[in-house]
């Protein structure tokens, strides 16, 4: 996975930003990307939206072989199904909009990990088994201060699965790396609240 500087970062923002308001304002795609190499390398994103840090949404996309698509397209399409598509909220309105802070994951490639390997906060998951799947980025175990085991339970319970599926033959668990980054953190003039963790509520990833 290619490492980003802040300028590249703040494209992808700019990019999820547009597409948030295209989305909310009337539906629309977002088609104008730009036109940099490393945007365009083949990758998985997801985008997390909040309001005063609490989630307002999350989708996004798994790095694919076979259907690859680019980090760039897979922010922009991540960030307007973020808004328009989450099944746990509303979709976002028009005076949501200047509240919100996007944050942003870049997904290394997957691979298989076994439960001994797995590093809480540097590491997500995605747990298999038949049609059921699900997924949970590496800062969602640092948010809930979850340990491997509990994080692994987490997200077959997130694929929709009993939370000890990761010991049946036929489930697969697979790792990757994110690069995390946020308009808070790095776009002028945005700051974020303090943090309510109490009223957080649910895990801020969903399967793709």
């Amino acid at each position: 996975m290619p490492s980003f500087a802040d300028s590249e970062k703040r494209l992808f923002l700019d990019v999820a930003r547009r597409s948030l308001i295209l989305a909310v304002e009337n539906n629309s795609v977002l088609t104008d990307l730009p036109d940099h190499a490393s945007l365009r390398l083949p990758g998985g994103a997801f985008v997390t939206l909040r309001i005063r840090r609490r989630l307002r949404g999350c989708i996004g996309r798994l790095p694919s072989v076979v259907m690859p698509v680019s980090y760039v397209e897979a922010v922009a399409s991540s960030a307007r199904a973020a808004a328009l598509e989450d099944p746990r909220f509303s979709p976002v309105s028009l005076p949501e909009l200047p509240q919100i802070d996007i944050e942003i994951s870049l997904l290394s490639p997957l691979f298989d990990i076994s439960p001994e390997a797995i590093v809480p906060g540097l590491h997500g998951l995605l747990v298999s088994h038949g049609p059921n799947r699900g997924v949970l980025l590496p800062q969602v175990a640092t948010e809930f201060r979850w340990p491997a085991l509990r994080f692994l339970e987490e997200t077959c319970v997130k694929a929709g699965l009993d939370q000890n599926a990761w010991k049946e033959p036929g489930t697969r668990t697979q790792a990757f790396t994110a690069e995390v980054f946020s308009e808070s953190e790095l776009v002028a003039g945005k700051s974020a609240e303090p943090a309510n963790k109490a009223g957080s509520g649910k895990p801020y990833s969903i399967s793709t």
